[in-house]
């Protein structure tokens, strides 16, 4: 089935997921039933200089979930389905708008046209190995608080020196800080009425002060590459606001990875825009889990093997 490529699906949104969405053994129907998948992989192995697809099909967990692995996993299997689906309609989807739930941010620089896939695995590569110098030189984690609101969660902060790192949903918002921090704020939270407080398997304190040497690294990198005006708007983590120009993208992952990813902001954000169908493309649904949650009345469709690729297409 031919596409006009030229007309944007208006009442579409093109998600994609973070670090957390990786398993054993995902993209491997793309892989083995999709040229244009098989493309991507082989162009993501190529860029860095090793074979992140076995990994990735074959595992172990554990290697996969390093942070240095995972991040380059998930953005390739995120740009291999968007790939499958682009193969199958005959032409490239046009959303009205795409977005990223933090590394998600990096998935839609390709699929927006900002950067080329072997720029952004790249750069995706390098922040991954930032950010996990920076967790082994400043330890810290991740704590989700359920049940409670943001204004609480910012007095309990502000209180234990923890910082808001993600606000998912109304009743789900991530802290971040070192475990000392982390710990107070458990206790305060819980006394001030979270239901559930989640320490998060993950390497370190994301989103927060303690990513400072990860995101000044980064911005030396950034500010070397040339970003392109997206061709279809990027709604960004940190304002929660479509980006338009190649300079607004820019000066947004510029700040990322030490700020809170509004990502509740961003949904409702796009549904005020006009979007009535969310397409997450890649690993996992827990982006599809968050929409349900912000509003159940948006249709959600998931992009993750050929199954679901010929789904949509059809």
């Amino acid at each position: 089935m031919a596409i006009d490529i030229s007309t944007p699906i208006r009442s579409q949104a093109f998600i994609f997921p973070g670090q957390a969405a990786q398993a054993v053994g995902m993209g491997k129907d793309l892989f083995d039933n999709s040229p244009a998948a098989r493309e991507i992989f082989n162009e993501v192995d190529d860029a860095l200089v090793r074979n992140l697809t076995t990994l990735m099909f074959e595992g172990p967990i554990e290697e996969l979930t390093e942070t240095s692995n995972a991040q380059p996993a998930v953005s390739a299997v995120s740009l291999a389905a968007h790939a499958a689906m682009t193969e199958a309609l005959g032409g490239q989807p046009v959303p009205a708008l795409t977005a990223g739930h933090s590394l998600g941010e990096y998935s839609a620089l390709a699929v927006s046209g900002v950067l080329s896939i072997s720029d952004t695995i790249r750069l995706v590569v390098q922040r991954s190995q930032l950010m996990q110098e920076a967790c082994d030189d400043r330890p810290g984690g991740m704590v989700a608080l359920i049940g409670i609101d943001e204004f609480a969660v910012v007095d309990v902060c502000r209180e234990t020196g923890a910082q808001l790192s993600n606000i998912n949903t109304a009743q789900q918002i991530i802290i971040s800080g070192d475990h000392r921090s982390l710990a107070q704020a458990i206790d305060l939270a819980a006394a001030r009425g979270a239901k559930k407080c989640i320490p998060l398997q993950v390497g370190g304190a994301f989103h927060s002060g303690l990513m400072e040497p990860a995101q000044s690294g980064l911005n030396e990198v950034i500010e070397a590459i040339k970003f392109n005006d997206p061709s279809v708007p990027i709604v960004g983590n940190c304002g929660a606001t479509a980006l338009t120009t190649g300079a607004e993208v820019k000066a947004e992952l510029m700040t990322q990875l030490t700020s809170c990813v509004r990502w509740q902001q961003s949904v409702e954000y796009m549904i005020e825009s006009g979007i009535e169908t969310f397409v997450e493309v890649g690993p996992g649904k827990v982006l599809a889990g968050m929409i349900k949650r912000i509003d159940g009345s948006r249709e959600i469709i998931s992009v993750s093997d050929m199954e679901s690729v010929r789904s949509y297409a059809a």
